[in-house]
């Protein structure tokens, strides 16, 4: 799940939301843990080993690719959000019948502040954010807010840079045209073309 830190007031207010995705984005819905996992594992260990019954082993099985899942979700917003994202995930653990920590939840936080007098880098900014909020195969509920609070704030960059006269008889929807295929440019496969 993507955290929004920024100095706006859209910004802010995502931020005071504390993001907890515990049961994943399918639903919120917590893991059940059985009532074994309040047993102490040591009350289970016979001749040194922990002996589990097929139930503990199956919750055991669940939690194992939930830690997973969660670790790919938050690995994928860290990635694409670079520089923006602020820290390392942090995540939720829950213990399992064996003892051991597994996480069920977790976050990234991003800075999703404009940046101060410039449109054009807020725009490829907002553009990262959403990319990084979009980034794991089943974004969280939280992750498309972010994503579309990104695109608001794009926009507005946007709209600014319509406004802006520009030299050359370059007018700010053309130079906005011209930004969109120079963000997906790669040298040898597109002409660049001026407007």
């Amino acid at each position: 799940m993507l955290g929004a830190i920024g100095n706006n007031q859209t910004a802010s207010s995502l931020m005071n939301v504390y993001l907890r995705e515990l049961g994943g984005a399918r639903g919120g819905q917590q893991p059940s843990v059985s009532s074994a996992v309040e047993r102490a594992p040591e009350e289970r260990a016979v001749g040194g080993k922990s002996e589990l019954t097929e139930e503990e082993q199956r919750e055991v099985e669940k939690l194992k690719q939930r830690d997973t899942e969660v670790r790919r979700h938050e690995a994928a917003h860290k990635a694409a959000a670079g520089s923006f994202a602020s820290g390392a995930p942090q995540f939720e653990f829950t213990r399992g019948p064996d003892g051991r920590q597994y996480a069920t939840g977790g976050e990234v936080q991003i800075d999703t502040s404009e940046v101060s007098g410039d449109p054009r880098a807020t725009q490829r900014k907002m553009q990262q954010i959403r990319r990084a909020a979009n980034a794991p195969a089943n974004p969280s509920s939280q992750d498309r807010a972010v994503a579309a609070q990104a695109a608001q704030q794009e926009a507005k960059a946007q709209s600014e840079l319509a406004k802006e006269p520009r030299s050359g008889g370059e007018t700010g929807f053309a130079r906005g045209i011209a930004d969109r295929f120079a963000e997906h440019a790669d040298p040898g496969k597109f002409i660049d073309v001026s407007v």
